[in-house]
């Protein structure tokens, strides 16, 4: 079979995937590993305190790493440590997806598909009575016009190709120099929470039979209701250590390193 030119394989793969089966399901938002030294070790440890704890999926709400290409020649030591810890428990059964975040590039990749179960842009499922709908955030704010455009300059084909062929600090200075520009692009809409449009997407959600919207990319917890419906904030992992744990009946709570529950924080508003 004729291969399909490189500039047709490019193009991102990345829509929304849609869980089955009633799973115990960990959500981590924004753990940046790599980020703070010794990172790395705590999530393994709590990656594998949660396969003891009866986590049958994990799902990671965006930025897992400090910056995440799925080509293999950019994985540092602390992206491969995880990537490590990632094969041995879905050998267990366990399974990997993956939610793309600011800080995340080409996740459809095969050498990083390799490793997780699926990577996408949204994640749906249902737990019990209830339909979960999970997305990074970080386009929720439309009026963020230097950031959209980022955005996509960085992720579409030619940047794909750049990644591929350039030799790899080349390549790697190019991304951190782009991760970087989205980061201040996006710092206003980032440190000073859209509280209307993060309602206004809320409200849409809700109108679509969503019951919880989970998004990440804000680092701080923030909750807002309508009768039935919730939509919130999940803090970051790389500040607290919290992570979202939902239970086969719908029932969804923080927990700790130790997996215990603990109470949502004050969002500051």
């Amino acid at each position: 079979m004729k291969e399909d030119p490189i500039w047709e394989r490019c193009v991102s793969l990345l829509s929304t995937e849609t869980l089955q089966g009633n799973l115990r399901r960990l959500i981590i938002a924004d753990s940046h590993i790599g980020t703070v030294e010794g990172d790395a070790e705590a999530m393994e440890i709590f990656l594998r305190k949660g396969a003891v704890a009866g986590v049958e999926e994990i799902i990671y709400l965006g930025d897992s790493f400090q910056y995440l290409i799925g080509m293999e020649k950019f994985w540092t030591r602390s992206v491969r440590r995880i990537l490590k810890v990632w094969d041995e428990l879905r050998d267990e059964g366990l399974k990997i997806h993956l939610i793309e975040g600011n800080r995340d590039f080409f996740l459809d990749e095969p050498a990083l598909q390799a490793h997780c179960d699926s990577a996408s842009m949204q994640i749906d499922f249902s737990a019990g009575r209830k339909n979960f709908q999970l997305v990074h955030g970080d386009k929720v704010n439309t009026r963020d016009f230097q950031y959209l455009f980022w955005s996509k300059i960085s992720k579409w084909a030619p940047a794909r190709i750049s990644a591929r062929l350039l030799p790899q600090s080349i390549a790697v200075a190019i991304v951190r120099k782009m991760e970087a520009r989205l980061a201040k692009t996006n710092r206003k809409f980032r440190y000073q929470r859209p509280d209307a449009e993060l309602i206004r997407d809320a409200g849409r959600a809700f109108s679509r039979g969503v019951d919880v919207l989970l998004w990440g990319h804000f680092h701080s917890a923030w909750r807002y209701e309508e009768e039935q419906s919730c939509a919130c904030i999940v803090p970051a992992w790389l500040e607290t250590r919290r992570a979202l744990l939902v239970e086969k009946e719908g029932g969804w709570s923080l927990v700790d390193e130790d997996y215990q529950p603990c109470e949502w924080p004050d969002d500051g508003s």
